[in-house]
């Protein structure tokens, strides 16, 4: 079912699927929750109710891309978001952008973070910066990969408005490369269970440096997924999903979930199939 609540001055749009504790997935740039987590969304709706959010300037929930995107305000979202909803405690996995925004959150707010998954996500600028700069450039993209054109079209410009994907694109990449690196001091307090996913051949994310942000952590987990690029959970599906399982099994969480302990969940406002 997808959803629209009034959370941060934006309506945001989101996908709900599944029963039980409640675990809210944020999309990469450019993405869709549904796009990027889709794959696992069947299993994880067995033992978790999921939400998945369109990020501000992202697909259903409209922002003007061109007044920039900034770090600070997609937590921002993600605070006003889960409170709408009445969460007083989530398991929170992010993607990439979405992962980003995820740890910036669990350092702010990490009592109300029961798990945290990072996946492809580095705190380092370089390559990510260069990288995402090459692959967010509208005019190379419209050159060199018009599908990739198309399907970001369809994705974004229906509620956006046409060409929102162009305005979109050089967002991100200003996005990337304004990122603040986490004091030490920050990821100390993400102290809640963590898992770091990366592929081993991402171009964006080198492995030693979501080692690094591991062993930065207090208690998190490295997974490093084989012959696989940036987008985990959309080239591997089904290994990344057997991991996260496996995660969620090792610190009682699936158990957590079986149990299907009552929630302060509100029903979504405004909320529209």
């Amino acid at each position: 079912m997808t959803h629209v609540v009034e959370a941060n001055g934006l309506r945001i749009r989101y996908h709900a699927a599944g029963d039980g504790p409640p675990l809210v997935l944020l999309h990469g740039a450019s993405s869709t929750g549904r796009e990027d987590f889709g794959a696992q969304l069947p299993r994880l709706g067995r033992h978790f109710a999921c939400h998945l959010p369109d990020a501000r300037g992202h697909a259903g929930t409209v922002f003007d891309a061109s007044r920039g995107l900034r770090l600070a305000d997609l937590v921002d979202d993600l605070a006003a978001f889960v409170d709408v909803l009445g969460l007083a405690s989530f398991h929170l996995l992010g993607f990439s952008m979405g992962g980003a925004t995820a740890l910036a959150y669990a350092a702010r707010d990490p009592a109300r973070v029961r798990t945290l998954v990072l996946v492809a996500t580095a705190t380092e600028r370089e390559p990510r910066t260069s990288v995402i700069r090459h692959l967010a450039d509208a005019a190379r993209i419209e050159r060199q990969d018009p599908a990739w054109a198309a399907a970001l079209a369809r994705r974004h410009d229906p509620a956006q408005g046409e060409g929102a994907w162009r305005r979109l694109m050089p967002a991100i990449a200003a996005l990337v490369a304004e990122q603040a690196t986490p004091a030490p001091a920050e990821l100390r307090r993400v102290a809640m269970p963590a898992l770091v996913v990366v592929g081993d051949r991402d171009p964006v994310v080198p492995v030693g440096q979501a080692w690094a942000l591991a062993r930065q952590l207090p208690d998190a987990r490295l997974f490093v997924v084989p012959g696989c690029p940036h987008e985990v959970a959309s080239k591997r599906p089904g290994l990344f999903l057997e991991g996260l399982l496996g995660f969620y099994r090792s610190i009682g969480a699936l158990a957590e979930a079986t149990s299907r302990a009552p929630e302060a969940l509100a029903r979504p406002r405004d909320a529209a199939s």
